[in-house]
């Protein structure tokens, strides 16, 4: 964690308030508003990775499916499945997050260092084991985005659970799992060396531009890592396992099918669309994430 420098005064906790909650409350907030902002492009983003399942064609970019969706179904379709999203994120956001600097101590306690490596392998724990929770939300968030109809997320559960049986909502936690922990590791790690590099080799200092900089660098690092493994997540999240319709059978069966029906290229549909995404919603995170310690009286992460 950095410490704060001179004239950086931040004030104080206040007492009787345990530290942990100021830790995953600010983390969560963060993604939330994040999540808030960006949910648009997270629906495009799930629509262009669902084109021409288990073929291969020519594929339309964000901007037609943006045009599609407006006229067939609306504006407020740009905004499927918010619930879930906000609902998961105020709690994947604040686990994902806020474990990072508990797993880094740990890692500094046990092996008396936080390199980068040790920085990552603490994103890949935080980030797995936030996902394994609170993988039902992300079920309904994905299966919300690609209805059609103004169904609400209770309904979509209960149609999920009565069609499909309740194991579904865990349905592709494995990728998801591998995504979220490369994600956190990719971010956290990417973010908390770049931010040491540049107080280091430049005149910034804590505040905004190096809270900026640092997470655009951070947020190219976590599309480059996790888009494959995103769309792969995202095919597994929406596959209907009623009446022995299973197209995948896991998350390599997965890839190696969307490989030699698609193409290699077709592991990166919705590649840009994530990066439009990832970029800004990983930026505003950090830099929320940053204003909201400093107001509560924490240390830069």
């Amino acid at each position: 964690m950095a410490q704060p420098r001179s004239g950086d005064a931040r004030p104080a906790p206040r007492e009787g308030t345990p530290y942990a909650l100021y830790q995953f409350g600010t983390s969560g907030a963060a993604v939330a508003v994040a999540t808030a902002v960006t949910h648009p492009l997270d629906v495009m983003k799930v629509r262009l990775q669902m084109q021409l399942a288990g073929q291969k064609g020519n594929l339309v970019g964000m901007g037609t499916i943006f045009t599609q969706m407006i006229e067939r179904e609306g504006p407020r379709s740009l905004y499927l499945g918010i619930s879930p999203a906000l609902t998961r994120s105020l709690i994947y956001g604040g686990l994902r997050l806020g474990l990072y600097e508990p797993c880094k101590h740990v890692c500094s306690y046990a092996f008396g260092s936080t390199n980068f490596a040790f920085k990552s392998a603490s994103g890949i724990v935080a980030g797995a084991l936030a996902t394994a929770l609170t993988n039902p939300m992300e079920v309904l968030k994905v299966r919300s985005q690609m209805s059609t109809s103004r169904i609400t997320t209770i309904g979509v559960m209960r149609i999920i659970v009565a069609e499909e049986g309740l194991k579904a909502l865990w349905k592709g936690v494995g990728p998801a799992m591998a995504r979220a922990g490369c994600l956190t590791a990719s971010q956290m790690a990417t973010y908390d060396e770049t931010k040491q590099a540049l107080l280091k080799w430049t005149r910034l200092e804590e505040g905004f531009q190096l809270h900026l900089m640092s997470s655009c660098i951070a947020g190219t690092a976590g599309t480059l890592v996790t888009a494959p493994i995103d769309m792969i997540k995202t095919r597994l999240m929406l596959q209907r396992e009623a009446k022995g319709a299973r197209v995948y059978r896991n998350g390599f069966h997965c890839a190696y099918q969307v490989v030699r029906t698609e193409g290699v290229k077709s592991l990166y549909k919705g590649g840009f669309a994530t990066f439009a995404r990832l970029g800004p919603q990983t930026a505003i995170t950090f830099v929320v994430c940053e204003k909201l310690r400093g107001l509560a009286g924490m240390t830069a992460i």
